[in-house]
């Protein structure tokens, strides 16, 4: 059993270093993608993401995989603390030749990735995106062939299935299925919860109103965005999807990587922050 073990803990890290020599490959060539499809969407696709200076050694390489896409996004945006823009690398600064477009905005951690631009434009179609994993070039494509198709879901590809009790209380983290297979919840009490780092897209108005309270998603969800915009989906009505495509987590390698995930996922951070926001806005609709 023991070798066994072992033996899957080295076929997985195999593949890891394999799928992390792919993407190496691929923005190595950037841009390579010269024939991008229009994404047929009613209103503008917009991909937006955040960072702040530690993550700006890497930085350069997931940008250079969300403008290689298949697809045509109309904006690609990186939304910065004022401060933090000085600091961005030449290579950084160099993209916005090929349609990058930097942007300030109040320092809001890593709720800069989605709330100003909610707010800049209002009548968007959003797709979410970390700053320091790898985005394959059909990425962006299974998000629109979904959207298409159910244009009112928020959609990840990327997602866990949580549950919820009797009351309505979500299950502790811990009790999760982490990365399903499911593509929608598959019992009543069921919840599907899509991921940050596989990117998720939302419609125009699948958030309640009450998304860009920044008193309250300081208070309540401090280092958990995925959370809040998952609970202000919920309160809006709006049903959460996974897309048909499988997500391969490809994190660039880094000596000084810097994440919310410590707390959030090796402590209790998500049971706390899910705790304090039905605690404030009760339990889940």
């Amino acid at each position: 059993m023991r070798g066994t073990y072992r033996l899957k803990l080295l076929l997985r890290e195999l593949r890891q270093r394999w799928l992390l020599y792919k993407a190496e490959r691929a923005v190595a060539r950037f841009p390579k993608v010269t024939a991008r499809a229009a994404h047929g969407l009613p209103n503008p696709l917009i991909v937006t993401l955040t960072s702040f200076p530690p993550r700006f050694p890497m930085l350069a390489k997931t940008l250079k995989s969300l403008l290689d896409q298949n697809v045509r996004a109309d904006r690609v945006v990186l939304w910065l603390a004022e401060s933090d823009i000085d600091q961005l690398p030449p290579e950084v600064l160099a993209l916005r030749d090929h349609g990058l477009d930097v942007r300030d905005c109040k320092d809001t951690r890593s709720y800069k990735k989605l709330i100003p631009a909610l707010e800049r434009w209002p009548e968007a179609t959003f797709v979410t995106a970390d700053d320091d994993v790898y985005y394959p070039p059909d990425w962006l494509a299974w998000l629109v062939e979904a959207a298409r198709a159910h244009p009112r879901d928020v959609i990840g590809t990327r997602a866990h299935m949580a549950q919820v009790d009797k009351a309505g209380r979500l299950s502790s983290y811990a009790d999760w299925e982490l990365a399903t297979s499911a593509q929608l919840p598959r019992k009543q009490d069921d919840r599907l919860f899509p991921t940050g780092v596989g990117g998720i897209l939302y419609p125009p108005g699948s958030l309640h109103p009450d998304v860009s309270n920044e008193a309250q998603f300081r208070s309540l969800c401090p280092n958990g965005d995925d959370i809040w915009f998952f609970w202000m989906a919920r309160k809006a009505g709006t049903r959460h999807r996974r897309t048909q495509a499988w997500f391969d987590i490809v994190e660039w390698p880094t000596d000084n990587r810097i994440s919310l995930s410590d707390d959030n996922y090796l402590g209790d951070g998500n049971d706390r922050q899910i705790k304090a926001t039905e605690q404030a806005l009760g339990v889940l609709p």
